[in-house]
């Protein structure tokens, strides 16, 4: 257990995540001093106490370590009443990390590749340097002094940050939207997955009644959005081909009939699961005008597929993926996940090999994240880590295959919890790339998700975002549909 004690209840998630990324086994706890009592059996192997004087201009630290050795540390920063920004290199908030990584990475001789940036959007930051003028040597300086990001980091922030530009063009006017519909049923749950998703066979009665609910939304929000542009569709989950083809089929019929998608950019259904795949879906999907789908395979090892949770074969993956391209699916994308259990660097490149075979034209490349929803979770808690880190020499291999394939970085992000501190970092090949994705990561238009468990946000003037969700719960979403009306009608009027 780690105990960190601050004298100001401020930044206590920041505080936590970064001595998190230094210690992943081990609880943290951060705290007022004298807020609590810690119990005296606790295992304590690292005391952290924090003075935060901003208003004095500087930030104190003490390391108490479990032999008793002490070690302090003082950082000069602006006064907090001075600070224009959080974003500030000597921002309060940006000192107090750095002073935390610097005597954290002195205590375990580790370097964490994003340095002290604990968000899911460090790309981010880049964007916002170029609208601000900066060239790529400017923002090269300010994330290494702000942020120490290593240089690896760094350059693939800047070199995704002027690809997602490009690639915003046209959707970022004020008048575009995008559109998302959670079909909350999957074939079975994964282990690793944290997401509120139910298996098909407890639900198999209910999936029409559910689509009725979503074909409610559908019905009371399109009119709010008959003066906007739709840019692009997204139908996610869970996974949306456990529906049969006559559920697809009305599916997109209704957002068709709903929405004005003359100007559509991108239709996206998550397809996933290869165990749910068939050709009468497929080509359901190609009819209704659906133009990017998902073959996922997370890993092309059966021994680690049976292990996770996914009930479906290497085989049925090669197959799926086949069957789409006979559909006539032109842009296809691929997931894999680095760290899974047991799997080391010769099964990322047999992975990676395996895949290049097939040529996909997007590929997104996973580090495995440890939810507290998910089974690995408890797995973890009575196992360790042991058997599930991705590496750095597993990331170089998969954006090394990636690239081999002709595919080039577009959108990152990152999780808590993540594995080896790295990223997920999605490929494509030329303009095969999902625009939804960007959207989502750099929050440029309003979102209207509708179905359980979906969160929509809306986007206005001077970029304050306001997020509205519907109840995770399948079954209390449906209750209170059929009882009143959207949430999203009034978050959106």
């Amino acid at each position: 257990m780690i105990i960190v004690n601050t004298d100001k209840e401020k930044y206590f998630y920041d505080i936590h995540s970064l001595v998190k990324s230094f210690y992943p086994e081990e609880d943290v706890l951060v705290f007022v001093k004298g807020s609590r009592e810690i119990p005296e059996d606790s295992d304590v192997i690292l005391t952290i106490d924090l003075l935060l004087k901003w208003d004095e201009g500087h930030i104190d630290a003490e390391f108490i370590k479990e032999s008793g050795e002490k070690e302090s540390l003082s950082m000069n920063c602006i006064k907090e009443s001075e600070a224009d920004s959080a974003d500030m290199t000597d921002s309060p908030k940006n000192v107090l990390k750095r002073l935390l990584y610097q005597m954290l990475n002195k205590e375990t001789g580790k370097d964490l590749p994003w340095g002290t940036l604990t968000g899911i959007r460090p790309v981010k930051i880049a964007m916002h340097r170029l609208l601000l003028g900066d060239d790529d040597e400017a923002i090269r300086d300010y994330m290494k002094k702000t942020y120490i990001c290593s240089d690896e980091k760094t350059d693939l922030s800047i070199e995704i940050a002027h690809r997602e530009n490009r690639l915003l063009e046209g959707t970022t006017d004020g008048n575009g939207y995008s559109l998302y519909v959670n079909i909350p049923f999957c074939p079975t749950r994964c282990a690793y997955c944290s997401f509120m998703s139910s298996p098909i066979g407890l639900w198999k009665g209910q999936v029409d009644r559910y689509l009725d609910c979503v074909k409610k939304e559908i019905d009371e929000t399109a009119p709010l959005f008959k003066d906007k542009r739709l840019d692009s569709v997204y139908i996610g989950g869970g996974t949306p081909t456990t529906l049969e083809p006559y559920q697809l089929e009305k599916l997109i019929g209704w957002i068709k009939g709903a929405y004005d998608i003359s100007k559509v950019r991108e239709f996206t259904i998550e397809s996933g699961r290869p165990d749910s795949i068939t050709m009468d879906k497929l080509l359901t999907m190609k009819k209704g005008g659906v133009t990017r789908i998902s073959v996922n395979p997370q890993t092309m090892r059966d021994k680690t597929l049976e292990l996770i949770g996914r009930h479906h074969s290497v085989k049925q993956t090669i197959d799926a993926f086949y069957m789409a391209r006979e559909a006539g699916f032109e842009h296809i994308n691929m997931d894999i996940i680095l760290g899974l259990p047991g799997e080391e660097l010769e099964d990322v490149q047999y992975t990676m090999d395996e895949i290049g075979k097939l040529k996909p034209d997007e590929l997104t490349v996973h580090s495995l994240a440890i939810k507290r929803a998910s089974r690995l979770y408890d797995y973890v808690a009575d196992h360790g880590l042991a058997g599930m880190d991705t590496t750095s020499s597993m990331m170089k291999v998969a954006e090394e295959g990636a690239r081999n394939m002709g595919l080039s970085p577009y959108y990152l992000y990152r999780q808590k919890n993540i594995s080896g501190n790295y990223e997920n970092t999605g490929y494509g090949l030329g303009d095969k790339m999902c625009l939804y994705n960007i959207i989502t990561m750099e929050e440029t238009q309003s979102i209207l998700a509708l179905g359980s468990g979906s969160v929509s946000k809306r986007i206005f003037e001077g970029h304050r975002i306001e997020r509205k969700g519907n109840p995770k719960d399948v079954k209390l979403y449906m209750e209170n549909m059929e009882a009143g009306p959207s949430p999203m009608k009034e978050f959106f009027s």
